[in-house]
């Protein structure tokens, strides 16, 4: 399936915009914590919210820090060096990143590393390793870490489930003004969950451009703009940031601007994304005229379990509302939620095909693909493949190997639609 067609890696005026948002995220981070605010390190399932009822409190994500030095191309650099201090290959790539640069002095880390945390807040249900990577911090450094037990989601959440996360959440909110001794505003969580919810609208608006024909968007292109959703989330900026990507990304539409213009096979991704392969993947798949145009790592933002469309639910108590959303990631889902919302994104955005990502870093993601495979195929008609990959650590990850595979999935696809029009 070979081309001559030249595909350029577009810089849209979203892409500047986004580069300024989170250097300036990452400045703010640090200012604030040079400046003696109390830090916080969280998951990116934590309800960071929260924080925003404490004046001179501040949060900070290592995986999304992680997420990024891969995407900069120093993943593997970080990940050696937490290996040279006896950690295995084996971990989440995230979290050898995050260990290698931290105790390396935040050395060649593209955000000149996190500030040092006060307090460690994890959670179990979007990955059980989370627990033991902060618990690594915890020891050296000797700082609280607290673990949000949240129950697995087989099931919509139930009312016993929602009463036992808002407890936690409570439990959060008596530690930190122990620790600091400042007041806490439940106002002020209602506030920035209202800039959460807006920006989760303009989010869901963005990634529908991809039901256009051609799609408006790549997965890519959500991959990288989910960024400030965990850096972040109940601040008014987020809200203006995902505003002016939906209306630019309409009016590049409009003037006929499309990232695939001949975009022949609509894929759909499952897993975290590649971020060392953004651009070599995307531009050799649209050389192909291929489109992954939605990705369950970022339908599911704004959601809950088994769907794909935003939750508008639980608005009156802010914590019962953001324990509703503890089981927005699909990670923590059972198959069959996880079924339930792949069926609905593949009705949705006419997917062609599924490219099911084994991600040797996140076992939770991946532990079901093999059965999702075999019964999206099935219950849709349409092909699938699965590949190997690593979300950070490029060494682990064979660029012809993955291409054989989808080259093969793509041959499957024009077979289906030849039949179809025959």
């Amino acid at each position: 399936m070979e081309t001559k067609e030249k595909v350029r890696h577009r810089k849209t005026e979203s892409g500047r915009r986004l580069t300024e948002f989170m250097a300036q995220s990452y400045l703010r981070l640090h200012e604030r914590a040079a400046a003696g605010d109390f830090v916080v390190w969280i998951a990116i399932i934590v309800p960071a919210e929260i924080f925003a009822g404490f004046d001179g409190v501040v949060f900070a994500v290592p995986e999304s820090h992680a997420a990024m030095s891969a995407a900069k191309g120093v993943g593997p650099l970080q990940c050696e060096k937490a290996e040279k201090l006896g950690y295995s290959m084996d971990l989440c790539s995230y979290a050898r990143i995050d260990i290698g640069t931290h105790f390396d002095g935040e050395k060649d880390s593209p955000t000149f590393g996190l500030p040092k945390p006060h307090l460690l807040i994890s959670n179990n249900n979007n990955c059980s390793l989370l627990v033991k990577w902060f618990d690594v911090f915890h020891r050296a450094w000797n700082v609280p870490h607290l673990v949000l037990d949240v129950p697995f989601a087989y099931h919509p959440q139930t009312e016993n489930e929602v009463g036992y996360i808002v407890a936690q959440f409570q439990k959060i909110i008596s530690t930190i003004k122990e620790m600091t001794g400042k007041r806490f505003d439940i106002e002020k969580v209602r506030e920035a969950i209202s800039y959460s919810r807006e920006a989760y609208r303009w989010w869901k608006d963005f990634l529908l451009c991809a039901t256009n024909r051609p799609s408006g968007i790549t997965a890519f292109d959500s991959f990288v703009q989910m960024a400030p959703i965990l850096t972040d989330r109940g601040r008014k900026q987020l809200v203006e940031h995902y505003r002016l990507l939906v209306e630019e990304t309409k009016a590049m539409m409009q003037r006929g601007e499309f990232p695939v213009p001949s975009e022949r096979y609509r894929l759909l991704w499952d897993n975290i994304a590649p971020w060392h392969q953004l651009k070599n993947m995307s531009a050799r798949l649209a050389a192909l005229h291929a489109n992954i145009i939605a990705a369950s790592y970022t339908y599911c933002i704004g959601t809950v379990e088994g769907e794909i469309d935003l939750f508008d639910g639980e608005t009156e108590d802010p914590l019962r509302y953001l324990a509703r959303m503890q089981n927005f990631s699909v990670c923590p889902m059972g198959k069959e939620l996880r079924k339930r919302a792949m069926s609905k994104a593949v009705e949705t955005f006419g997917i062609d095909g599924v490219i099911f990502a084994s991600n040797r870093s996140c076992k939770v993601y991946s532990v079901m693909q093999m059965d999702l495979m075999s019964e999206i195929s099935a219950m849709h008609g349409i092909p699938c493949t699965m590949i190997d990959v690593d979300h950070a650590d490029i060494r682990k990850y064979s660029e012809e190997h993955a291409f054989l595979r989808i080259e093969a999935l793509l041959e499957q696809i024009e077979r289906v639609k030849r039949g179809k029009s025959a």
